[in-house]
């Protein structure tokens, strides 16, 4: 009997240490799952967190401060009026920084469909009734003088209006307008650092500042609805935005460009589209 109990004491310790055993490894099977579950919805919450930055839709511009109407027009090649219309602004044109401005068309909105107005039908006239309307005669209108053509002017010659363009500084022309490179939409004159510039024509300045590419310290003057000029590379900015000029007045002076040139940059633009300025200047 001692011996029989001390073999049954002893499968009973064996069995429950197996039991422990299975336990505990049953255990350790549960919490590294729930970690591995828990670092796997982490990660995908990490993962939606990151979102691509918003981009701007195609054919637009965000506005920044510094800049005005005229100057994005300006730098996307195009009429400030029809960037102003594509966008539903008046003037002044007023902007704001963080604004998205258009500069394509928006697309066409398809018009209502409207039905004809249909004309009423006449009415038979009752019968028995033979008898035939009497036309009514209008009184006569006392005659008047026939209006003679009047003879219309002749269209004048293709040129920049009622403008008188004047040289804005003195000095050699360094490079000339051509049509095949953006980096001479304009004329390059020499000169001497500090020398004046002049407004070419008058107007009003819609744009001052550095934040056109290329053109260092610009001023943009508005002429009338078709014509702009511009006056790069200065050194002293006499005139701010809505400031109206004559021709001929002292507006900044030459500078220096990056590569230590001193010249003045001058451009003419029609409609927003870059023309030679030296079809409007006087010659000599």
């Amino acid at each position: 009997m001692g011996e029989e109990r001390l073999i049954s004491i002893r499968y009973a310790d064996t069995l429950i240490r197996t039991i422990l055993a299975g336990c505990v490894l049953l255990l350790m099977t549960v919490v590294m799952g729930g970690c591995a579950s828990q670092g796997t919805s982490t990660g995908h919450r990490q993962q939606s967190k990151a979102r691509p930055p918003v981009k701007k839709p195609a054919g637009t511009y965000r506005v920044r401060k510094g800049d005005s109407l005229y100057s994005i027009a300006w730098r996307a090649g195009l009429d400030y009026q029809t960037v102003a219309r594509w966008n539903g602004l008046r003037t002044p044109y007023t902007i704001y920084p963080g604004q998205l401005i258009r500069l394509s068309p928006p697309k066409s909105s398809r018009r209502p469909y409207v039905a004809p107005e249909k004309t009423p039908k006449k009415t038979a006239p009752p019968p028995g009734n033979n008898k035939k309307p009497v036309a009514r005669v209008a009184p006569k209108k006392p005659s008047q003088p026939v209006a003679k053509p009047t003879k219309t002017k002749k269209t004048p010659p293709a040129g920049s209006g009622k403008l008188y363009w004047q040289w804005p500084t003195k000095g050699r022309i360094l490079s000339r307008y051509s049509s095949a490179e953006a980096s001479r939409s304009g004329i390059k004159i020499g000169g001497k650092p500090g020398q004046k510039v002049l407004a070419a024509e008058a107007g009003e300045v819609v744009y001052v500042g550095s934040g056109l590419i290329g053109y260092g310290q610009l001023i943009i003057i508005k002429h009338n609805k078709k014509y702009l000029s511009a006056y790069g590379h200065n050194s002293n900015l006499l005139v701010k935005e809505g400031d109206v000029v004559k021709r001929g007045q002292h507006i900044s002076n030459m500078g220096i460009t990056n590569q230590g040139s001193a010249l003045l940059y001058f451009e003419v633009r029609r409609y927003g589209k870059p023309v030679d300025p030296l079809l409007y200047l006087p010659r000599g």
